[in-house]
């Protein structure tokens, strides 16, 4: 299934996080927070400004992103979970 977001949505997948703490305590699925990274799978076209032309986005496939913690939708991608969200939910760009 191909899914292609609209307008300035992104579809991102979460980066896991770790399952062990630095002191070696392993974090059952219970107790981990949702991780707050992840990776662009897909971009839509632009923002279409008030004026009518269209804004690029600034993130593209690939790219490592910073979100809030309660940004996006969960969606299912052939069985794997992924996040719709707008590009402003995006804090900042890893490099």
């Amino acid at each position: 299934m191909n899914v292609r977001p609209l307008h300035d949505r992104v579809i991102v997948k979460r980066v896991e996080g770790e399952e062990m703490t630095k002191g070696g305590i392993i974090i059952p699925d219970t107790a981990k927070e949702k991780p707050i990274e992840g990776v662009v799978v897909a971009v839509g076209n632009g923002k279409i400004l008030e004026n009518g032309t269209k804004m690029p986005l600034e993130v593209k496939a690939g790219d490592r992103i910073l979100f809030g913690k309660y940004a996006g939708t969960e969606i299912k991608i052939e069985g794997e979970e992924h996040l719709i969200m707008r590009e402003d939910d995006i804090i900042a760009i890893v490099q």
